[in-house]
């Protein structure tokens, strides 16, 4: 049987991609420290295991390796807060790139056949949509480095090693095991918990910021299946959707999707891409076109979710590094 480990397997895209690789017949081995994923989140099946641990434990790491003899390594575990990571650089790279590098060391040494990784459109910063793979990258937070960062690192592994890899670029994700409670990132699962608690729904600026918001159900299966695929090795791919729409857009339809009159709160812009939209001609041309849910359908099959699973509390980041700059709504109770 094929095996494949999933690190942050009980997060939100990467609970995602177990299943979807489950589905294909792979056991499946989940690592995940559920700083940011919850149990509830894993699959229940008899090829699926559950290690909690994390990636910055390089002795767990190869104890796992030796005692699984992993084919695939899904890599997704990674602290996506793009925003946040200006004012947590150390802990941006130490669980960003420094973990990523652990997982790299292990599968070189233990000869794996592909190790699939999800980078981010943060490597491309403010460069001009839609964002293409032959672009230079110039990333514009620490975040967007670390995963470029990731990236170089894989591509130097290949070369001095013959390491396999596919790299997938998504952004704007959205959808089903979202972490509701998390105010730093995740702007729809944010937007979701703020409606059922009866609060203001909170747009840094103007909300005329735009992204292409991609759910998550039609981006797992390429990323499970992309090992099947010979040709998406050594590549890197943009992968979500294609139409782009505004934050006000986006609270809009999350307020007509929950059936929920909400209130709208500006607050002083923040430092971030005002636009950013990907080219998937690569990904079309691998994979076909594939399923394309409109933001209406995901968003109503993420409410049904998030309706069962309820409020959760939105928890502050505890180990704040810079406090200058940092927007005030990120202090309040």
């Amino acid at each position: 049987m094929i095996t494949s480990l999933v690190t942050g397997g009980a997060g939100f895209v990467g609970a995602h991609v177990a299943r979807e690789l489950l589905k294909l017949g792979h056991k499946v081995v989940v690592l995940d420290d559920l700083s940011g994923g919850f149990e509830e989140n894993l699959p229940h099946a008899a090829e699926s295991t559950f290690v909690h641990g994390s990636i910055l434990d390089h002795e767990l790491l190869a104890r796992l390796f030796d005692e699984h003899q992993f084919d695939y390594v899904y890599h997704l575990a990674a602290y996506a807060a793009e925003g946040l990571s200006h004012f947590i650089r150390r802990f941006n790279y130490q669980n960003n790139l420094v973990g990523s590098v652990n997982l790299i060391n292990e599968s070189i040494k233990h000869k794996i056949k592909c190790f699939v990784f999800t980078s981010s459109i943060a490597t491309y910063g403010a460069l001009t949509p839609p964002m293409r793979e032959d672009m230079t990258p110039e990333p514009e937070d620490p975040y967007g480095v670390a995963k470029y960062a990731v990236e170089l690192d894989l591509k130097c592994a290949h070369e001095m090693f013959g390491l396999n890899y596919v790299i997938f670029r998504p952004h704007n994700v959205y959808g089903e095991y979202q972490n509701l409670g998390d105010r730093y990132r995740n702007v729809v699962g944010i937007f979701m918990n703020q409606l059922m608690q009866g609060k203001p729904l909170t747009i840094f600026g103007d909300g005329e910021q735009k992204r292409a918001f991609s759910y998550v159900g039609d981006i797992a299966p390429h990323i499970a299946n992309c090992v099947n695929i010979p040709e998406s090795y050594g590549e890197v791919i943009n992968i979500g959707a294609d139409q782009e729409y505004t934050v006000n857009e986006l609270a809009t339809t999350v307020m007509e999707s929950m059936g929920l009159e909400g209130m709208i709160r500006h607050v002083d812009a923040r430092n971030e891409v005002q636009i950013a939209w990907a080219d998937h001609s690569k990904a079309h041309r691998l994979f076909g076109q594939g399923r394309a849910t409109t933001l209406r359908e995901g968003l109503d099959q993420m409410v049904d979710w998030a309706k069962r699973t309820g409020i959760k509390k939105s928890s502050k980041f505890e180990n704040i590094e810079v406090l200058e700059k940092l927007p005030p709504v990120w202090l309040e109770d």
